[in-house]
């Protein structure tokens, strides 16, 4: 096995070190065994000091055997491992490679102990009860939305998720499909994916709590909430209504053009919808007395959900974009999926983060941040209306702009001049909407057809075409002369009325 000793000392949750083997102290070690296996899997290296100096050992190949014994010997069940002597600056290493187990929890036994470990970023840390139980459902091939409830079906209504299946789907939710969609078992009990989509969900800890501050945090002194509501039942009525109360409390910027006028959100609408969507489907259900929680404030909104990354890994620690998808309710994830009301293939953040991006040139543009421990998982949306520092542009009689928030029914709250840099930003959302209406009338308009429509000139308008492109929110098929323009971007698409 030819193995980078550089590249996996740079893995902080799947890569552990030691200097030496502890003899003595077998736990120190095999703890980081059993986390591994209850995990991802992961390498531990021996002959590494703390300060990641490659010193080696005196006797690779007897401690090698040493390793394989304790493993036999302390672990339970015994996971599957592979032994590798490497060598590296002259010095022999022992690589004890651990891969993902299916057997799970598996236990460290000794000392009159018996304890299962779990990774968290780059520490091997006792599993506590919660992560037992989810350690116990993995072993079986079960997850939590996959388990049978204490409540029938007979006593639950459905009504909710029929009418979005048919909006979506444009048909009708057969009976037969509650049991396909794993809603009730062969018992005729519901499933908790069952009891978290009925009309009056049971489920108490789907509760989410929505709340709009006054100020930049809970203590600012200017006063209780604005805002604030309670939402249960079906976890599709509450993604909606979650929806709806950030809708509700935020506000629009708008200028006027010639013959219409274009807006800016406080919050990307898509990015918020992907945002929930995700809080309610990777959730830990199993943290009882912990809902998901929904908090705005003046310059950002935070989204919180129990329960952390499934693999342990720190998400402040990746890179969002990349990150590859652990369904921890994948019944719940598919029943989604397949309505339409969140991404497909666990691309929710990248989808978050590239909604973002086509405002990135406004003054003080902020990045979506990501953050996550053991049991906890955040994300921070910023306002991009916040102080009003967004463009700056006088209309040809010299006039300042005027900028009006509006709620979500239209009503004019208060106006103000618009203050800050960034005219870019302002013709390129303004030049983005002219396109994505010139191609919805014709998807086989050139770039030249545009320039004239838009009175732009052709090179002006390649580069709102490139940087479209970049944004994923337009596509090219086909080639220059027969090919066609498609609109990717979901959020013009009217996403939201179709929920």
């Amino acid at each position: 096995m030819n193995t980078d000793i550089q590249k996996l000392i740079g893995e902080a949750t799947t890569y552990d070190k030691k200097q030496m083997l502890e003899v003595k102290r077998p736990k120190s070690w095999l703890k980081s065994v059993s986390a591994f296996a209850n995990g991802e899997g992961g390498t531990l290296i021996f002959g590494v000091s703390d300060d990641d100096h490659i010193v080696g050992l005196a006797d690779a190949k007897g401690d090698a055997e040493r390793i394989s014994e304790e493993i036999k010997s302390k672990m339970d069940p015994v996971p599957a491992v592979n032994l590798e002597l490497k060598e590296a600056e002259g010095k022999t290493l022992v690589l004890l490679h651990v891969y993902p187990g299916q057997e799970t929890p598996y236990y460290y036994i000794g000392d009159k102990q018996r304890i299962a470990f779990v990774r968290i970023g780059n520490e091997s840390v006792t599993a506590d009860r919660t992560q037992l139980k989810t350690l116990v459902l993995k072993g079986s091939g079960r997850t939590y939305d996959s388990l049978p409830s204490n409540y029938r079906f007979e006593d639950m209504a459905f009504s909710k998720l029929k009418s979005v299946h048919y909006k979506r789907l444009q048909r009708s939710f057969e009976d037969n499909e509650f049991v396909s969609w794993g809603i009730i078992d062969e018992n005729g009990m519901l499933t908790n994916a069952g009891a978290l989509l009925a009309d009056e969900s049971p489920v108490r800890q789907s509760r989410i709590f929505c709340t709009r501050w006054n100020g930049l945090d809970m203590t600012s002194g200017l006063g209780e909430a604005i805002d604030d509501v309670e939402l249960e039942g079906c976890v599709i009525s509450q993604l909606q209504d979650a929806v709806s109360f950030v809708r509700n409390n935020s506000r629009k910027k708008w200028w006027k053009e010639n013959d219409y006028r274009e807006e800016l959100p406080d919050y990307p609408e898509r990015a918020v919808t992907e945002a929930i969507a995700n809080a309610i489907i990777h959730r830990d259900y199993m943290q009882m007395g912990s809902e998901i929680h929904i908090d705005m404030y003046d310059d950002r909104l935070e989204i919180y959900s129990p329960g952390g990354m499934m693999d342990g890994r720190l998400i402040q620690q990746l890179n969002p974009l990349t990150v590859p998808s652990k369904r921890r309710n994948p019944l719940l994830a598919d029943f989604f999926s397949r309505l339409g009301l969140m991404e497909r293939r666990g691309s929710g953040m990248k989808k978050i983060i590239n909604t973002y991006r086509l405002y990135e040139h406004l003054s003080d543009y902020h990045v979506p941040a990501f953050t996550s421990n053991a049991s906890e998982f955040h994300v921070t949306l910023w306002n991009l209306n916040y102080k009003g520092e967004i463009m700056e542009e006088l209309t040809p009689d010299n006039i300042p702009l005027i900028q009006e928030f509006v709620k979500g029914n239209g009503e004019v709250v208060v106006k103000e001049f618009v203050k800050g840099p960034s005219k870019f930003a302002k013709e390129f959302v303004k030049a983005s909407r002219q396109i994505y209406k010139l191609i919805s009338q014709n998807p086989h308009i050139s770039a030249i057809q545009m320039s004239e429509s838009m009175d732009l000139s052709p090179r002006q308008v390649q580069k709102y075409l490139r940087r479209l492109q970049e944004l994923g929110k337009i596509a090219r098929i086909g080639g220059r002369k027969m090919g066609e323009w498609k609109i990717i971007d979901e959020e013009y698409e009217g996403f939201f009325d179709r929920i």
